[in-house]
């Protein structure tokens, strides 16, 4: 049977006692099966002590229980009687003895046999500080860590302002690319070609590479849907990313619709310039860059 504690025990003992104006080992000694000790105020010697042998029989404990008085057990030591019936079949289970609690049946099967009474058996523990009368005490049902049940307050965010930490690294990156652009200008030579020739046409004639993809919608589609309908749905899809992903994070793995719709328009753009720049030949006719040439004027200029 499982161990009633022993703070449990003395408690109930020493309110026992008190009501009863008994002492507390004795009190003590009675709840736990024992013979009660020899009191303090009792002139006969320690040898004139009866022998246990020799005690009045206890009185008989109901049927069912293993001799264990589990009613009285249960009002002195305020475990509920379910309780100890439960650890009083669990003990007699663990130790091999039969089944107290079925009358005599084994707890594993078997012939039934005479069931010898179960004791209750405590370990010694210090006995703690009695308590103030009137005081009620709960018994301790789990340990809970204190962060578990406290409320954490949300550390606040890192912000900057606008002003001076956003701008002033544009305007550094504004100075950096300004410099490269001069530098360049100066030591990289890029004269513009000569006027016009009405007579001189060249051939393929190619606008300028920021214009290619447009150029080279042109070779697939009518004027009208390639320089208006097909740039200007681009423009209102694009404009209109905030509004289909709505969502508040700024980690792109949160942004899987925006990023997957502005890369479709990202490399619709690298491809038609692509394109337009290196596989357009003379009549702007596909051809192959590996095998007849590069046909753009500024860009053979620049090479050269």
């Amino acid at each position: 049977m499982a161990e009633v504690p022993e703070h449990i025990l003395r408690r109930s003992a020493e309110a026992r006692a008190k009501a009863e104006g008994r002492p507390v080992e004795e009190v003590m000694a009675e709840l736990q099966g024992e013979d009660a000790p020899p009191s303090a105020a009792s002139s006969e010697p320690a040898a004139a002590t009866p022998e246990p042998a020799a005690a009045a029989p206890a009185a008989p404990a109901p049927a069912g229980n293993g001799g264990v008085d589990i009613a009285a057990l249960s009002e002195s030591t305020g475990v509920p009687e379910h309780i100890l019936l439960r650890a009083t079949r669990a003990r007699a289970k663990a130790d091999g003895l039969p089944d107290p609690i079925a009358g005599g049946a084994p707890a594993q099967g078997g012939t039934a046999v005479a069931t010898a009474p179960v004791p209750v058996t405590t370990t010694a523990a210090p006995a703690g500080p009695a308590l103030p009368e009137g005081v009620r005490t709960q018994r301790l049902l789990t340990v809970v860590k204190a962060g578990a049940i406290q409320q954490v307050k949300r550390e606040p965010t890192d912000k900057v302002s606008v002003w001076p930490h956003l701008l002033a690294i544009e305007f550094v990156a504004l100075l950096v690319i300004s410099v490269v652009l001069i530098a360049m200008s100066i030591f990289i030579d890029a004269p513009l070609l000569e006027f016009a020739n009405f007579n001189e046409q060249p051939n393929p004639s190619k606008a300028p590479w920021y214009f290619l993809g447009l150029q080279e919608l042109l070779a697939y589609f009518d004027p009208m849907v390639a320089g208006v309908l097909i740039p200007g749905l681009g423009l209102v899809a694009i404009m209109f990313i905030p509004y289909v992903d709505k969502t508040p994070s700024v980690r792109p793995s949160d942004r899987k619709l925006a990023i997957m719709i502005f890369t479709f328009f990202i490399v619709a753009a690298a491809t038609l310039t692509i394109f337009g720049s290196f596989f357009r030949g003379p009549g702007f006719n596909f051809v192959f860059p590996w095998e007849d040439g590069i046909f753009f004027d500024d860009l053979l200029e620049i090479l050269n």
